[in-house]
């Protein structure tokens, strides 16, 4: 069983990162070790050529990197990022794109998780990300 839920996570975790907020980041699912999180398309985050920028999609990465991780930890909320790798694999278009993170391995201080980005309305992975928490 998770150590957060979706409600959890959305109530209390999602308002504290501002900008994830802002632009509709949200958890879907959660279990241990596992999280599935949605960011609509909206305007605000495409790029000159009608697709979802880099900058939304590491973001999108990084938020559900943080929310994987407090699946296993619990309400850590000064767990942070001490390193994110992103690949990006084609464009999304203007599509929502879904995160779907897996905990690789947990330490007693480091926590390794793996994210993959997909667009919604193709069912695509768009980006593939690795990221490193630090836990208190």
């Amino acid at each position: 069983m998770a150590a957060i839920s979706v409600e959890e996570f959305n109530r209390d975790f999602i308002i504290k990162v501002p900008m994830a907020a802002a632009i509709g980041i949200h958890a879907t699912q959660v279990g241990k070790g596992e999280a599935r999180l949605l960011m609509p398309f909206s305007a605000a985050l495409a790029r000159p050529v009608d697709t979802v920028s880099g900058p939304a999609l590491m973001t999108l990465a990084d938020v559900a990197a943080w929310a994987v991780v407090l699946t296993v930890v619990g309400r850590q909320e000064m767990a942070v990022t001490t390193s994110l790798n992103m690949n990006f694999l084609r464009m999304p278009g203007s599509s929502a794109i879904v995160a779907e993170a897996k905990i690789l391995k947990m330490g007693r201080r480091l926590a390794v998780s793996a994210i993959e980005l997909i667009a919604t309305d193709t069912d695509d992975m768009v980006a593939h990300a690795t990221a490193t928490y630090a836990i208190p």
